[in-house]
């Protein structure tokens, strides 16, 4: 068995998915057992021994099911073991076989090497642009990048300006790098193409070269030459650091293009203005459902939206199935996956969310970022928060072209994200694979009790079936214009081990107690709700790390919220309609102890409400990046200056005074926060705060209804990195003065 497994790498495959599902069961099954043993252990402020013992007395049958659980648990792994030992199979070797060969890998590249001219759809712009780099009349060594996701063309793009443009080059090379290369063996590779162009033998010796002597091999026979190399398929920015070396730039003309998937591999290949870089964008609609009639439909189409037709419609819905069962698109399968494969593991997960939210669906990056740390995807490092580790994660998704930026902000940083619709279905069936999550959509009620995690899509009136003692660790609900009641109940029912509850957006008006019970939750939304009210269990969620209740209704929060010690995203503000424009954007009420709330990031935005107290206890929140306060006067404000001294780490400053007239009195802050890059000003400022023009990191500033009788243009124009400057009847004076030299980067 061992033999054949060796001689059929299909057959390991096979056997690795096996032995990985079953793994992963078992995985799950220990994880649900942990969960369910902490949600039976004695919640803490039980004072009375009698309540303590009845409690631990109702506990006693829970345990003794965790315990048979744990005993199964090691009876299955052991059946694994044994199992797979009988027929000479180790794991560990399973999991070495059935790692993707390098040649495996290359194969899947073989179809884009060898299309007709005329199978080719949409290329014929980018085409023409590349060759029109190849014959511009810079004299030096010219390096071109084509960058984009896996599958999109690059390797079929740089294989026909290849073919039709090698004789206007003394010599030429293509090289197909990948992942793993070896530097001597791209080097030989090098010099026999080089020589075998010209008709040449290569030199002897070449197989027991070293580097160095590989390195100045290549560069003898390119002296004095015009050549052309393409390196196909760059996986990492260290490759151009190394065959730089070997390419040398005698004002002959040569050219270097290389194909990757990577943003930042092809930006470090770019050392002159003469280099260029080009960024493939998937094909519009129209060369789409042309390139949809060919063979090689799901290799170029790659901008599939919605149509009237019924055999668009049928495509849309046999897509998913067609990448894993239809042999012809097994080529497109391999690159559409490996760009997956090869990300590493704490990137998994985090990728695979994007299937949770619908199709053509924009999601907020801190949203994002804020459910991956929800569901401990995010690992800490020293000197770092989780958000920022976040944010680097995204960052990398984003450079390997897996995840499309969807909306920038003035200042450059990405405000919300999407995937491609081909993406998309790629990471729905890796889901559906691994139960990492399933999405309902309208009709459709069959409920896997094996997925950890449940998205629901549009209008949805029946109940999942078979939901008692549900597994799932996320609920999602997206486009539910109508929220049943019978939903809810079997929600806070069944589904006992949730972590991340969203009902962004739904039509939901209250929260039941029972949310209380929901012991693992780390994430609360109701933005954009009609909630009016939280009950008092929210504060049984100790492990709570963010509540978002932006846009709904609520207009206080229970003292019962200052116990959640976690809590680092605390986001509360409504609008109301009713009141005059000062007031139109109100924060919540707060109570005292709201201090013990250490590891807030983010308290955005919350009453003054006359709280002198109150609002010197801020001053604990050292770890604020954000800050919101409403309804504020001159007394709260003297206290809320001493308490920002405090928050070294404040990035964002939002105050807004009690009316237009109110006096908001925040000069004594001393030194201010270094790393504050917006701060937003309401209300009556007697004169502009001194501090403000040390703020060498500010990027966005407004000031409202200030009526300061002193050009405040003259505090703020030498604000290096100032972005955004927003006034209103911020002066009462008749002029204001732009002196030149000023305002360096101001954009709006």
């Amino acid at each position: 068995m061992k033999k054949r497994l060796t001689a059929n790498s299909e057959a390991e495959l096979d056997i690795l998915e096996v032995w990985v599902k079953e793994m992963r069961d078992v995985a799950y099954r220990i994880e649900d057992v942990i969960d369910i043993y902490i949600l039976h252990l004695p919640q803490p402020r039980f004072n009375n021994f009698l309540h303590r013992f009845a409690c631990l007395v109702g506990k006693l049958k829970p345990r003794h099911v965790v315990a048979s659980e744990i005993q199964d648990i090691k009876i299955s792994l052991d059946q694994i073991k044994k199992r797979y030992e009988r027929y000479g199979i180790n794991s560990l070797e399973l999991l070495s076989s059935g790692s993707t060969s390098d040649s495996t890998r290359n194969d899947s590249r073989l179809a884009c090497l060898y299309k007709e001219e005329a199978d080719l759809v949409g290329i014929e712009s980018s085409r023409d642009e590349v060759v029109g780099w190849l014959h511009d009349e810079a004299s030096k060594r010219v390096m071109i990048s084509l960058v984009g996701m896996g599958g999109l063309g690059k390797t079929t793009l740089a294989k026909k300006v290849y073919d039709n443009q090698t004789r206007q080059f003394r010599c030429h090379a293509w090289i197909v790098v990948s992942q793993s290369y070896k530097e001597e063996e791209v080097l030989r590779t090098m010099i026999k193409q080089f020589h075998e162009s010209t008709n040449e033998s290569p030199p002897q010796g070449i197989d027991a070269m070293e580097k160095r002597s590989l390195i100045d091999k290549v560069r003898e026979f390119l002296q004095q030459k015009r050549y052309l190399v393409v390196f196909d398929d760059v996986w990492k920015i260290s490759f151009w650091e190394f065959i730089r070396n070997a390419l040398p730039d005698d004002n002959k003309g040569s050219r270097v293009i290389i194909t990757t998937r990577y943003d930042e591999v092809a930006r470090s290949c770019k050392e002159s203005k003469i280099d260029h870089i080009k960024n493939l964008q998937p094909l519009p609609e129209e060369k789409s459902l042309a390139a949809l009639l060919q063979e090689s439909i799901l290799v170029v189409f790659c901008q599939r939206k919605r149509r009237p037709c019924p055999q668009w419609q049928k495509f849309n819905a046999s897509i998913g199935s067609q990448l894993g069962s239809d042999p012809r698109l097994k080529n497109a399968k391999r690159i559409l996956f490996l760009s997956y494969h090869d990300l590493p593991y704490h990137l998994k997960f985090c990728f695979l969310y994007f299937g949770m939210v619908p199709e053509d669906y924009s999601i907020s990056c801190v949203r994002l970022i804020r459910l991956w740390i929800a569901e401990n995807f995010v690992k800490g490092e020293k000197g770092k928060t989780l958000e920022d580790v976040a944010q680097e994660y995204l960052t990398e998704l984003i450079q390997r072209n897996l995840v499309q930026v969807s909306w920038v902000d003035f200042d450059g940083k990405a405000r919300s994200c999407r995937v491609h619709d081909l993406i998309r279905e790629m990471i729905l069936k890796k889901s559906q694979e691994s139960c990492f999550c399933q999405v309902l959509a309208q009709g459709d009620s069959r409920f896997d009790a094996q997925s950890r995690r449940l998205s629901i899509h549009n209008n949805i009136d029946i109940v999942p079936e078979s939901t008692s003692d549900s597994r799932i660790r996320s609920l999602f609900l997206f486009e539910v214009n109508k929220l049943p009641e019978s939903l809810l109940q079997t929600l806070f029912a069944s589904f006992k081990l949730l972590k991340v509850l969203d009902f962004q957006d739904a039509s939901l008006d209250y929260l039941p107690k029972e949310v209380g019970n929901l012991l693992h939750l780390r994430y609360l939304s109701v933005r954009n709700t009609k909630v009016k009210m939280l009950p008092k269990s929210v504060g049984k969620l100790h492990n709570l790390q963010t509540l978002d209740l932006k846009k709904s209704l609520v207009q206080e929060l229970p003292v019962e919220i200052n116990r959640l010690c976690k809590l680092r995203h605390l986001l509360a503000y409504y609008l109301d309609w009713t009141a005059t424009q000062v007031n139109f954007q109100r924060g919540v009420k707060i109570h005292k102890g709201v201090g013990r709330l250490k590891d807030l990031q983010k308290l955005y935005s919350v009453e003054a409400n006359h709280e002198v107290n109150l609002i010197r206890e801020l001053r604990n929140l050292r770890q604020l990046r954000k800050l919101g306060i409403t309804k504020l006067t001159r007394d709260t404000g003297s206290a809320l200056g001493t308490s920002i001294k405090e928050m070294h780490q404040l990035e964002s400053l939002d105050v807004y005074a009690l009316s237009e007239d109110e006096v908001i009195d925040i000069q004594n802050i001393s030194p201010p926060p270094r790393f504050l890059r917006r701060l937003y000003l309401q209300g009556r400022l007697e004169n502009m705060p001194t501090w403000i023009s040390s703020l060498k990191n500010l990027v966005r500033i407004r000031l409202k209804w200030s009526r300061m009788r002193c050009d405040p243009l003259k505090a703020l124009k030498f604000l290096d990195n100032l972005l955004e400057l927003g006034l209103h009847e911020a002066y009462d004076g008749e002029k204001l003065h732009f002196e030149e030299g000023g305002f360096k980067k101001l954009k709006s």
